[in-house]
């Protein structure tokens, strides 16, 4: 089938991607910095790394061994983070990207499929949002990202190259799902309030909560990225990853509550301010992947929610 490298495969979304490509029988090589991922959640089978896609080095060392594709997933993920440290940012996500991108064209290989994010459409005008959509990032984090993407494109068109060098990007909405960090404060509004719960801690929304939200599930999101390893339907080509069905932070809220037998009448739920970069409505168009890979989610919300809300509880650990 062919060796993939899955940078950022020890993180939330990454594991389960390299989960699904060691069952369909793909040799899987990880690279993790482990600043967000959890090397426990690396399948045994696949072999592991630890680095920085900002070290040229160790990209060299994995390139060198033989790649055929590149599933390019590390990166920072904190809208919020971006603002404390926008060097930073840009550093992980755009340059790191660039190294990865440059690693891809010195060895050949076939195809780069790239974690782009829906923060590039900022507040979008039309809902649910077609990739067509105008990009209008209000964040550092979603300027890094579609610089990011940018670049991965141009590349993937550049006519100077002696071989086919076929590019993907996803934008993905709210993935939320087992493994989802319930301790790190900045990343999935889900497991940031299941991990509110669990410590007894009161719930923080920021704005009325009436904002929406995409969510989709991680294995969904998996599903899309494997399916469209070495698929001529993929190349060149940028997919939303949602579902089309926007949830309201307040709506998230009351489920997540009522699941632990809780309501706002009796748990603290506190109000705050809108945060900078704060996206009002978020809800996908899925039209163009569910017609050229014949991808389109299998869980829905509800069901995906429950699900997350048991592994959360048998997983989490004071």
């Amino acid at each position: 089938m062919g060796a993939v490298l899955v940078t950022g495969g020890a993180g939330f979304i990454g594991s389960h991607i390299v989960d699904l490509l060691i069952d369909r029988d793909f040799s899987v090589i990880v690279l993790d910095n482990e600043s967000t991922g959890n090397r426990q959640y690396v399948n045994i089978k696949a072999d592991f790394v630890h680095g920085d896609v900002q070290d040229n080095n160790v990209l060299e060392t994995i390139f060198a061994k033989g790649v055929d594709f590149v599933i390019h997933i590390a990166g920072q993920a904190s809208i919020s983070l971006s603002f404390f440290d926008p060097t930073e940012d840009l550093s992980v996500n755009t340059i790191g990207t660039i190294n990865i991108i440059q690693k891809c064209i010195e060895h050949r290989v076939k195809h780069l499929l790239f974690a782009s994010s829906m923060t590039i459409y900022g507040t979008p005008t039309v809902v649910p949002t077609p990739e067509d959509a105008i990009p209008n990032p209000v964040s550092y984090y979603a300027v890094s990202k579609y610089a990011a993407e940018r670049y991965v494109h141009i590349s993937g068109e550049r006519k100077n190259l002696d071989f086919d060098f076929n590019v993907t990007s996803f934008r993905m909405f709210n993935v939320y799902g087992p493994r989802q960090s319930l301790t790190n404060s900045y990343q999935g509004v889900l497991a940031i309030f299941l991990g509110n719960v669990l410590r007894n801690e009161p719930i923080n929304i920021h704005s009325d909560g009436e904002q929406s939200r995409d969510f989709v599930h991680v294995s969904d999101v998996a599903r899309a990225w494997v399916d469209a390893i070495g698929n001529p339907q993929s190349y060149g080509q940028v997919f939303n990853i949602g579902t089309g069905n926007p949830t309201s932070v307040n709506q998230l809220c009351d489920n997540v509550l009522r699941a632990f037998d809780y309501s706002k009448d009796n748990y603290e739920v506190v109000y705050h301010p809108a945060q900078a970069g704060d996206i009002r409505t978020s809800s996908a168009d899925i039209e163009k992947i569910e017609s050229a890979l014949g991808w389109s989610p299998q869980y829905d919300f509800e069901h995906g929610m429950q699900e997350t809300i048991r592994w959360a509880r048998q997983n989490y650990k004071q």
